[in-house]
């Protein structure tokens, strides 16, 4: 139960990026904004995890795996941003929720977990119903989807997250959620930094209006620094399918963000969608035999 909240909470934070991160995409480059958000996470997890759980030695035995696993989440909030210069957060946050039917296939080759039918049932429903709910119940706007540009350099961000998660759990040793966060975040930094190091030098940072700090700001504290935690968390007490399948409750937040930004309601039809959402996590939460 512990690791369902942590992903309830981790799919709500995750659809405010989605609506900021589509405000701003095109006034910063995507590697400084990346490079920012993760120096910020990494300073803040670090100090939380200094001052609770502390950070032992043996944590860094084998970086590699911080390396491995910094590369892989880099790559996805890259790809991100990239992607939300020509693609709206509604169509992002529905190329999302492929995430985890594909998270089960990696889980499969890394982890040799098995899909019951009941979880084959619950990944359908809740990837049928989060595509109803982003296009907002209108299936004419459904059938026409054309992906596009920006959708498609968001799908291999999305294909790396779906490698992430199972290798957390391949890649653990034993350290807390905390400190395994802070050791991705560190070599995701050190990566962006030296990758990026071109577009920050170009970034004007004091022209900058005010809403791309507060978007580097959330994104730093809320959907790296906290969600990084959460997965981490999560990852280590329930199935990468039924991880990632929290997913699906994203186009659902990215409504009530959307709505909260003054972009308006969506329609009536919409609650289906979210209904039907909320039944395929009742079956996941029901199939806890499935996998392990």
């Amino acid at each position: 139960m512990q690791g369902h909240l942590a992903m309830l909470v981790f799919s709500g934070l995750v659809a405010g990026s989605f609506s900021l991160g589509g405000m701003v995409a095109n006034e910063i480059a995507p590697l400084a904004l990346n490079a920012a958000r993760f120096v910020g996470a990494t300073v803040l997890v670090g100090a939380v995890a200094l001052a609770t759980t502390g950070i032992p030695r043996s944590a860094f035995a084998a970086p590699w795996r911080y390396g491995l696993l910094g590369g892989f989440f880099t790559v996805y909030f890259v790809l991100m941003f990239e992607g939300l210069k020509t693609s709206p957060p509604v169509s992002s946050a529905a190329v999302f929720t492929l995430v985890p039917v594909m998270a089960g296939i990696f889980a499969w080759f890394m982890l040799r977990q098995r899909m019951t039918p009941r979880m084959a049932l619950a990944l359908c429903i809740g990837g049928a119903a989060a595509l109803w709910v982003i296009f907002r119940a209108d299936l004419g706007a459904l059938l026409a989807f054309d992906v596009g540009r920006g959708e498609a350099i968001f799908f291999v961000g999305c294909v790396a997250h779906a490698i992430y998660t199972p290798l957390v759990r391949v890649l653990n040793r034993g350290e807390s959620a905390m400190v395994f966060a802070f050791g991705t975040l560190v070599a995701g930094a050190v990566m962006l930094l030296v990758i990026g190091a071109r577009d920050i030098a170009a970034t004007n940072w004091g022209a900058l209006r005010p809403l791309v700090w507060i978007t580097i700001l959330y994104v730093s504290v809320f959907a790296s620094s906290i969600t990084f935690v959460l997965v981490q968390f999560a990852a280590m007490r329930l199935p990468s399918a039924k991880v990632m399948a929290y997913t699906y409750l994203v186009p659902s937040w990215v409504i009530c963000w959307e709505a909260a930004l003054g972009n308006g309601f969506p329609p009536p039809g919409v609650a289906a969608g979210i209904a039907l959402t909320f039944v395929a996590l009742f079956l996941l939460l029901r199939d806890e035999e499935g996998l392990r």
